[in-house]
């Protein structure tokens, strides 16, 4: 295990240099100037040419990238082009709001997911288990920033039930976390209903009920527990996402996250702010992925990660 960890940490290293690599040649890439966006078209020239000096912009566009790269290695993100605070200062600010959403998200969408998929599975065919379905297409198919609005057109200023935006206790999250996490849960209930049917149709589980079980510990003890291993793939790719900024529900309900950050820096073309969130989501991302991959050993005992295998 130890050995497996070690080399899909390196593995990162080449991954995380081509995000930052593609990110710093996309904002250079694309017209126009964050100088010009700051101070206004009005200014002169030299002005102009002045902040960019000050600012590091008139440099070669290699040294600029190493120098981020040579700091962002260091833990330095280097400082926001407006406000002139710590980037990894800010990021680590806004982080918090973005993992309650993400956490209160996934919480609905576990939920929600496992108990449609699982019933479904059990019940096959049956009216609920088509209904379900349906809906959970429909789930997948709906924008997110649709269901937000619609969330806040019935719950928030019809019914007056929960605040319709702000960050300030966890009121606030109830409809965030319903418009994030239901489209998730259609995700998770198609792959647990799909992972079940194949468990159940296994040898094992008709050795189960032979045995005198009861159809409660069949599903839950044995078949659940084998059918996990696809679905915990499935919630910690959407974890990864998550924690990597909701960008559409936190701009619709105007939390303070990642996602919310990330497009204010766009907006700006705030280098160091993109470059920076980019690097950290990126790191939160592969991460996740490595732990729902050690997972795994525990849900299956066959799965090793030792010597070659991985």
């Amino acid at each position: 295990m130890t050995s497996y960890i070690i080399r899909r940490l390196i593995s990162m290293i080449p991954v995380l240099i081509g995000i930052t690599l593609i990110t710093f040649i996309l904002i250079n890439v694309v017209p126009g100037d964050p100088v010009v966006n700051m101070m206004g078209k009005r200014v002169d020239a030299q002005t102009i040419a002045n902040i960019r000096h000050q600012l590091g912009l008139d440099r070669p566009l290699y040294i600029q990238y190493f120098d981020f790269l040579f700091k962002a290695i260091k833990g330095d993100l280097g400082r926001s082009f407006y406000n002139h605070q710590d980037v990894m200062k800010t990021i680590l600010q806004r982080f918090p709001a973005t993992v309650k959403l993400s956490l209160s998200s996934m919480i609905v969408a576990i939920i929600i997911g496992l108990t449609v998929g699982i019933v479904s599975s059990v019940k096959q065919y049956t009216f609920f288990d088509h209904s379900s379905m349906i809906v959970a297409l429909m789930g997948i198919s709906a924008p997110v920033f649709w269901v937000a609005i619609i969330l806040q057109l019935v719950f928030g200023l019809k019914l007056k039930w929960f605040p319709i935006s702000g960050y300030s206790g966890l009121e606030y999250m109830v409809l965030p976390a319903i418009a994030l996490g239901t489209r998730f849960a259609a995700t998770i209930a198609r792959m647990t209903r799909s992972s079940m049917l194949e468990v159940i149709r296994q040898d094992f589980i008709r050795t189960a009920r032979a045995k005198g079980l009861s159809e409660r510990v069949v599903i839950y003890k044995h078949a659940l527990k084998n059918a996990m291993i696809p679905v915990i793939t499935i919630i910690g790719l959407q974890i990864g996402g998550l924690l990597t900024g909701s960008i559409l529900t936190e701009t619709v309900f105007g939390i303070p996250g990642l996602g919310r950050l990330s497009i204010e820096a766009i907006n700006n073309r705030d280098f160091p702010v993109i470059q920076g969130t980019v690097l950290f989501t990126a790191l939160v991302f592969v991460f996740t992925n490595l732990i729902v991959d050690i997972s795994y050993s525990f849900l299956d005992p066959r799965i090793r990660y030792d010597g070659g295998e991985g």
